[in-house]
């Protein structure tokens, strides 16, 4: 997907839901435990759910015990990485690298046999596809 240096806030406004919107555009989370995909384990990729890019496959997805979608790998070069001090905390934001939509965030105790890493998601962020579609 080519990447997207165009959309405005306003263009974001009126194509995602003001949940969407304020998760994705304004760095908002969801309450844990509600998102749809946080006890979801179907086969098929997991892509933004603003742009479609693809993020994660669902053999990379795992039970984190968090009350989000858990991930131990991003798909190379789908996503970037921004240092973040809010809340009085020191994180990783994880953003979608074609629209800069707020993913959720990453942390390093994810599971050992892996890559050690929880990428944290917001389900609202993304879309699910199914293997053969």
């Amino acid at each position: 997907m080519k990447k997207d240096t165009h959309t405005t806030e306003e263009q974001w406004k009126q194509v995602l839901t003001d949940e969407e919107y304020y998760i994705l555009r304004e760095k908002g989370t969801e309450r844990p435990f509600t998102g749809q995909y946080n006890d979801f384990y179907e086969k098929g990729s997991y892509h933004c759910a603003a742009c479609d890019q693809k993020l994660f496959d669902s053999n990379t997805k795992f039970d984190g015990h968090c009350g989000w979608p858990s991930f131990d790998k991003a798909i190379k070069g789908s996503v970037e990485y921004i240092r973040d001090v809010s809340h009085g905390m020191i994180r990783t934001e994880v953003i979608c690298s074609n629209c800069h939509g707020h993913l959720g965030h990453v942390f390093p105790d994810g599971p050992k046999e892996t890559t050690g890493d929880r990428y944290c998601m917001n389900s609202i962020s993304l879309k699910f596809i199914p293997e053969n579609k």
